[in-house]
């Protein structure tokens, strides 16, 4: 048995996961900040539009497209001040082998990850 990864590494594999998404879909970064209590995660520009971009990492057996509505809305609120675009990033790993056992470093994982959801004026 490998060593489980703490929630540190957990939230930084969820972003490493959802970063090399935006790099691919040619997002430029502006800001990154790894801190899971500071939002937001990534904030990037594309086609001219500020994005900022919530990531969290949700452990199995919970949906990862699930996300707080209470600090959505005030990420909603935030980003409106900078005419920006709100989304979140939810990023569910599991253990390859046994869902029921912690993700341990250097083994398989799975991600369960549906992509940015972009957070609407209400």
């Amino acid at each position: 048995m490998g060593k489980p990864l703490t929630d540190r590494e957990l939230h930084n594999l969820a972003m490493n996961i959802v970063g090399r998404e935006l790099e691919a879909e040619g997002y430029d970064f502006m800001g990154v900040n790894s801190e899971p209590k500071k939002n937001p995660q990534f904030v990037c520009l594309k086609d001219k539009v500020l994005h900022f971009i919530v990531v969290r990492y949700v452990p199995h057996p919970k949906d990862p497209t699930v996300y707080d509505e209470a600090l959505m809305a005030k990420m909603k609120d935030h980003a409106n001040k900078h005419e920006a675009r709100t989304y979140y990033a939810g990023v569910g790993l599991s253990n390859a082998e046994n869902q029921d056992l912690p993700v341990y470093l250097n083994e398989a994982y799975i991600v369960d990850y549906r992509g940015l959801i972009e957070i609407e004026d209400e």
